[in-house]
């Protein structure tokens, strides 16, 4: 029988995120509305998709050998998994998600202390009680199936919600009083997996492919033209991943210089080159960056 990985993927919010990386990993995967199991093309990957906060459970026990989710779904189920890596993305930003504290804006509460007696709405329950019993209080912690910003104003005192910029608390006149968890995205595996040779060697290509995409997405390369009396003046006003590469053109006394930069700083560094006498510049987008 040949060798098969189990990989648990997110089913919503993170999903088409997740899929995306996955993309510029190099794994090709296309979904059916109607299946979990998607197309993947690699025969060595089982795909299934999976909401995110049960994906730590199913490693934990061995329905998967691995799978993407948050730091939060792990530590709210308590599960002991391998964290293989740190993947930074989120579903609409590379910012972390964080779960907050949030009140309605007109609410006397102004810290955890004033939760005392209170009842509070939050998918996250085990992550809030844990929150407050290190503040020392006691409070009624509710489930929420979901429009848990709604139920502030009317139906509970607090809530403890996730979010990227903060722009949904604020359009539903919330107001954020504590962070109780900053969240990104994990690639964990079972353990058993993990110890497994052939496993544990899958397992850590598509972590060196996933790494390798995420940080190809903040960076450009650059190439250009440069006569050799105005070099050094150009690496002087040259950042680089790692020294850039030179090579000789044919014109003597001329070379090509290549190298890979943030992208943010490349509208800034352009016209410094051009300055320092570059020509021919160009920029190029990257698809992984593996160090």
């Amino acid at each position: 029988m040949s060798n098969k990985l189990r990989l648990g993927l997110p089913k919503g919010s993170l999903q088409e995120a997740t899929i995306q990386r996955m993309a510029k990993a190099g794994f090709v995967i296309r979904v059916s509305e109607r299946s979990y199991t998607p197309y993947v093309d690699d025969p060595e990957l089982e795909v299934r998709l999976i909401r995110a906060q049960e994906i730590s459970r199913y490693v934990e026990h061995g329905y998967l050998d691995c799978g993407i989710t948050g730091y939060d779904w792990i530590v709210e189920n308590g599960s002991d998994v391998h964290e293989v890596c740190e993947l930074q993305f989120s579903k609409s930003t590379r910012q972390p998600a964080r779960w907050v504290l949030a009140v309605p804006e007109n609410s006397p509460i102004k810290s955890v202390k004033d939760l005392q007696g209170k009842r509070i709405a939050t998918e996250v329950v085990n992550v809030t009680k844990k929150y407050l019993r290190k503040h020392g209080v006691t409070a009624h912690v509710e489930f929420s199936w979901g429009a848990t910003e709604v139920k502030a104003h009317e139906l509970v005192d607090a809530i403890v919600e996730l979010t990227e910029t903060g722009s949904s608390l604020r359009a539903n006149n919330l107001r954020i009083i504590d962070t109780l968890l900053v969240s990104t995205p994990r690639l964990i595996a079972n353990r058993a997996a993990w110890r497994d040779k052939w496993k544990r060697q899958k397992i850590e290509t598509l972590a060196l492919l996933l790494k390798g995409a995420l940080e190809a997405e903040s960076k450009v390369g650059l190439k250009m033209n440069v006569a050799e009396k105005n070099l050094p003046k150009l690496l002087a006003d040259l950042p680089a991943l790692r020294k850039p590469t030179i090579s000789n053109l044919s014109q003597k006394g001329w070379v090509a210089v290549e190298t890979v930069i943030d992208e943010h700083v490349v509208r800034e560094i352009i016209p410094k080159l051009k300055a320092a006498g570059a020509e021919g510049i160009i920029e190029y987008p990257l698809n992984k960056v593996v160090y």
